[in-house]
């Protein structure tokens, strides 16, 4: 059973999931209730905040790709600050903290300054999206694995993404790309360095929230689809065999059954 003891300094890394108040987890529902201070990303819904207690404090620390964010040093002192002032801390990122969340870095800060650390999972906007759709990312008929990797690495840290490409060519991996959609264009030029232009890719826009759209393309048509569809972050971008046979109507037939079935 999970403890909210407040005797030693302890900070709740939460997942939010993709966006879906639903999809939360019990247990990270039960955390955000017991929190006194919650410290919460962008993408976090009203939805999902609704679980908080009324007398807890919510302070806003947005970072969102291409837009103003709050610096991550701020994040982590802040963390540490209401921890040693005796408050119930509650870090809220959307999806999964330990999925390009910064977890990790995060972990780090806080045990080095005496901090305890839970860490509470979430579902990555990458499997939800993928799922919404009627897809596995793992169907063994088309994909032996599945690789999540970022479209927006640090400066003069980029992926390798022709290697990238011809390794998924032949391991038959499906590619699940974050925070890519703004170099679609050149992700497009890398990717086919290695990849059939034929390969199937989805881009899933707003994953699990009433505003979700995607499309359907090939890897040659990628930018193209991107501008005409105008879709924008945050989207996930998925590369692989496992979307054959994906056709559009299906797949809006089934998102739509699936959020009627939500309610």
């Amino acid at each position: 059973m999970t403890s909210f003891s407040t005797a030693q300094p302890h900070v709740y890394l939460v997942g939010a999931g993709p966006g879906d108040p639903e999809l939360l987890t019990f247990k990270a529902a039960k955390t955000i209730a017991a929190a006194t201070v919650l410290l919460v990303d962008d993408l976090v819904s009203d939805a999902v905040l609704a679980h908080a207690a009324p007398m807890a404090r919510i302070v806003h620390v947005g970072k969102r790709g291409g837009c103003q964010s709050t610096p991550q040093a701020f994040i982590q002192k802040l963390m540490v600050q209401e921890a040693l002032a005796g408050e119930c801390v509650v870090r809220l990122k959307g999806g999964d903290p330990f999925i390009f969340g910064r977890g990790g870095e995060e972990v780090e800060y806080l045990q080095a300054h005496g901090v305890a650390v839970t860490v509470v999972n979430g579902i990555t906007a990458g499997l939800a999206g993928v799922s919404s759709l009627g897809v596995s990312l793992t169907h063994r008929e088309h994909a032996h694995g599945v690789v999540f990797v970022t479209g927006h690495a640090k400066p003069g840290d980029g992926v390798d993404w022709a290697t990238l490409s011809r390794t998924a060519a032949q391991a038959k991996l499906t590619l699940v790309i974050y925070m890519g959609i703004r170099g679609a264009e050149q992700l497009q030029a890398d990717l086919l360095q290695g990849l059939p232009a034929d390969t199937p890719v989805a881009v899933i826009h707003q994953v699990s929230l009433p505003a979700q759209r995607h499309a359907v393309c090939t890897l040659a048509t990628l930018h193209e689809t991107v501008v005409r569809e105008a879709l924008a972050s945050p989207s996930v971008i998925v590369v692989g065999d496992v979307l054959k046979g994906l056709a559009s109507v299906q797949s809006d037939a089934f998102t739509h059954n699936l959020h009627s079935a939500q309610g």
